[in-house]
């Protein structure tokens, strides 16, 4: 998990957007808010992969309609190269397909474009300190797409403790470490050592891939 550390205060944020307003008004956003910087902006996927293995972003903030490659692709070429990076994507498409393109190919996070940019800012503390920001309504199409499956995975010998479900079905809500700390009235690092144990047990990586993987046993 790609967590900064508390010696570093700047996360260095990059931008893949083929809007030039929007790429510049990004920018400037990122640029005017303490512990943020944005070293480098692009307007395809093409132009950020020759340049991420120089620039070193600690996230980046995707499009998904992006001319020639699309950001879904995008993801998974930079995280070939640079797997430690965090991607959030930014975009204006809210249909199930694209949300779990995106999860699947690892997105850390999905928000859609009428974003309020002090939310935005948040969503970027959040991923970078571990959690899975989203769009409200994005959560909802989440829960509701694995809640309306009807699908369950064959249940075999993992167990979860009650703590641990309760956890996995807070991060469901797209509820950062801290706020599914203050829901259960644990600390972070108590939330942070319940999912190591969570990954560990379910053999996954992500947040995304815990939830998916338990509303498929319909754990949660």
């Amino acid at each position: 998990m790609n967590k900064k550390s508390v010696h570093n205060t700047t996360t260095k944020v990059i931008i893949v957007e083929d809007n030039q307003t929007i790429r510049e008004g990004l920018t400037l956003l990122l640029e005017s808010s303490p512990g943020l910087e944005c070293p480098a902006s692009y307007e395809s996927c093409e132009d950020m992969l020759a340049e991420v293995e120089t620039v070193l972003p600690d996230l980046i903030l995707m499009d998904i309609g992006l001319p020639g490659m699309s950001g879904i692709e995008g993801i998974r070429k930079v995280r070939g190269v640079q797997p430690e990076v965090l991607v959030l994507m930014l975009t204006v498409y809210e249909d199930n397909e694209k949300i779990f393109e995106a999860l699947c190919a690892g997105a850390c996070g999905y928000l859609v474009k009428n974003t309020k940019p002090a939310r935005l800012i948040e969503a970027i503390g959040e991923a970078v300190g571990g959690g899975s920001p989203m769009t409200a309504s994005i959560a909802r199409k989440v829960v509701g797409f694995f809640s309306s499956s009807g699908k369950l995975e064959a249940v075999d010998d993992v167990k979860i403790t009650d703590r641990e479900r309760e956890i996995l079905s807070e991060l469901s809500k797209g509820n950062s470490y801290s706020q599914v700390g203050d829901a259960l009235f644990i600390s972070v690092d108590t939330v942070r050592y319940h999912i190591r144990n969570i990954y560990r047990k379910m053999q996954v990586h992500s947040q995304s891939e815990a939830v998916a993987k338990a509303m498929r046993r319909g754990w949660i």
